[in-house]
């Protein structure tokens, strides 16, 4: 049995800068990692580099400007549990007012620890997407702490 975690941020910029966010490199890396290569298009790639040495890889599958994109997910490091292209994220921007409703769904996450540990990063980068799209300044980025240690973390809350 798999996991899947859904969430939903609104963000008061337009769906065609947010959509910018999931499909351009250089805003990508604003908010998700530090170096990012994407090729958005349908079998594209989808890869970036959430700190040093630590890759997230898959790649496009859908791509509905400014209304939808869906990538594949997995890491590189195995401690992630979750192998490069394995899990599927789902990304709809609905117009809301002068602003954009993000629903985010994440798929195909292989047990409770991917879960916990994807549900706590989408709840955090998204946060840092809210922020780079209104024109602030990220905020912490959580990619400088390692999986053992957000593992460590969330078991204490």
């Amino acid at each position: 049995m798999t996991h899947l975690h859904r969430t939903e941020i609104f963000i008061e910029a337009i769906r065609e800068h947010v959509f910018g966010y999931f499909t351009d490199p250089a805003m990508l890396s604003t908010w998700l990692g530090k170096a990012a290569r994407l090729d958005p298009r349908p079998g594209g790639e989808f890869r970036f580099e959430v700190a040093d040495g630590e890759w997230c890889v898959g790649e496009y599958v859908e791509i509905d400007p400014p209304r939808r994109v869906v990538f594949t997910w997995g890491w590189e490091n195995e401690m992630m549990n979750v192998p490069p292209g394995s899990s599927v994220v789902e990304v709809d921007l609905a117009a809301e007012g002068a602003g954009t409703r993000l629903s985010l769904i994440h798929r195909d996450l292989p047990d409770d620890d991917s879960l916990m540990l994807h549900a706590d990063g989408w709840s955090r980068y998204l946060s840092r997407l809210d922020r780079v799209a209104r024109g602030l300044e990220p905020g912490p980025d959580p990619g400088t702490e390692t999986p053992e240690q957000a593992r460590e973390r969330l078991g204490s809350l």
